[in-house]
């Protein structure tokens, strides 16, 4: 399961705003970034089969299938400081993270059980 905090969602419900009223927040990762990892998040007006729909705090939330056994038990928080606003990520999955906080890596062997063989 995956958990909005109350500053995440309301971000998520801002950003969403500007967008078409049957869009979806989806939230992904992809390889890349300081640690090997890193967190996508777009808006998107379909879903696949494999997709997992959720609804928290009335964000309709769209995560692929291979995301969301990497992503599972994932806390997003959003927060604003003198540098301007940024999402924060917390993966109990997560073996290291990057200082950006947005960059992360996973043990080896979960890598290759899932998304690690795209790479």
């Amino acid at each position: 399961m995956i958990h909005l905090s109350p500053a995440a969602t309301s971000e998520i419900g801002r950003l969403k705003s500007k967008h078409p009223q049957n869009v979806l927040f989806r939230l992904a990762i992809k390889p890349g970034g300081c640690s090997g990892w890193i967190y996508e998040m777009s808006f998107d007006q379909s879903i696949q089969s494999s997709d997992r729909l959720f609804d928290l705090s009335g964000i309709q939330l769209v995560i692929d299938a291979e995301s969301s056994i990497h992503i599972n038990g994932l806390s997003v928080d959003y927060s604003e400081d003198l540098m301007g606003g940024a999402f924060r990520f917390d993966n109990p999955q997560a073996i290291a993270t990057c200082g950006c906080g947005n960059s992360f890596a996973m043990n080896q062997g979960i890598r290759e059980q899932g998304l690690g063989n795209r790479d």
